[in-house]
């Protein structure tokens, strides 16, 4: 059959706009007005009509973190579970979440995607949070501390120092708060055991000024008044005779 010999009139090209009853505007194009019985303004891919081409996407609403919380991914790893049908991937994500005022909190999450993974570890990191001792934008005095294979020295610096740390040490310094500090890792390069060991290092430090009080019998700068070693001695003398 011809062009002429169908019905509704002459047809769209295809690529361009055209008035017939299958008028379709090609990739590029848009669709001419439908003749009798036929749609009307079906564009094409990348057409201005109502057709198969796709719209504007929907943006997801972003979640907004508290405020005042920083959150660093510091890792994520695709593990991979061999079973009887196959593989089954999933992703865990190493998140801490700090206040930067002295507060800090790190989870793992777990998922089959890495989004879910990152949510779910943000989540975990801050209801683990807790506080740290700092002196302004270092620590109060030098620690280490030990979580499997993996050893952390912190040592106070001076303003303007920065931080002098790398991988998981260095992220959790930086959401907690601390600005200048000096750090070493020993042994093990695992860095969830290294972000542990870091977490416990920060969870023992002290302030000396109350630590010095407390160790002298000092309760709220106020003195735990002390027996008289003489006196008792000759009070227990009195009550032998």
């Amino acid at each position: 059959m011809t062009q002429q010999n169908r019905p509704g009139g002459s047809p769209g090209a295809r690529g361009g706009g055209g008035s017939g009853n299958r008028g379709r505007g090609g990739r590029g194009g848009s669709g001419g007005p439908g003749g009798p019985g036929g749609p009307e303004n079906q564009g094409g891919r990348g057409g201005g009509g109502r057709g198969r081409g796709r719209g504007p996407r929907r943006e997801r609403p972003q979640e907004r973190e508290d405020s005042g919380l920083e959150e660093r991914v510091i890792k994520i790893r695709r593990v991979s579970k061999v079973v009887k049908g196959g593989r089954h991937l999933s992703f865990n994500a190493l998140v801490v979440v700090g206040d930067s005022a002295g507060k800090v909190g790190m989870s793992l999450g777990k998922a089959k995607a890495v989004p879910d993974a990152v949510r779910k570890g943000t989540a975990g990191a801050k209801r683990e949070m807790k506080s740290v001792v700092l002196n302004g934008t270092t620590l109060p005095h030098e620690i280490q501390a030990k979580f499997g294979g993996a050893k952390v020295l912190l040592r106070p610096a001076a303003p303007g120092t920065g931080i002098i740390a790398g991988g998981g040490v260095r992220a959790v310094m930086e959401v907690v708060g601390v600005k200048d500090v000096l750090s070493k890792t020993f042994g093990s390069n695992n860095t969830l055991n290294i972000v542990r060991a870091t977490l416990l290092a920060l969870s023992m430090l002290r302030d000396p000024k109350k630590e010095t009080a407390r160790r002298m019998g000092y309760n709220d700068s106020t003195p735990t008044p002390q027996p008289d070693p003489v006196a008792a001695a000759v009070a227990s003398a009195a009550t032998a005779e």
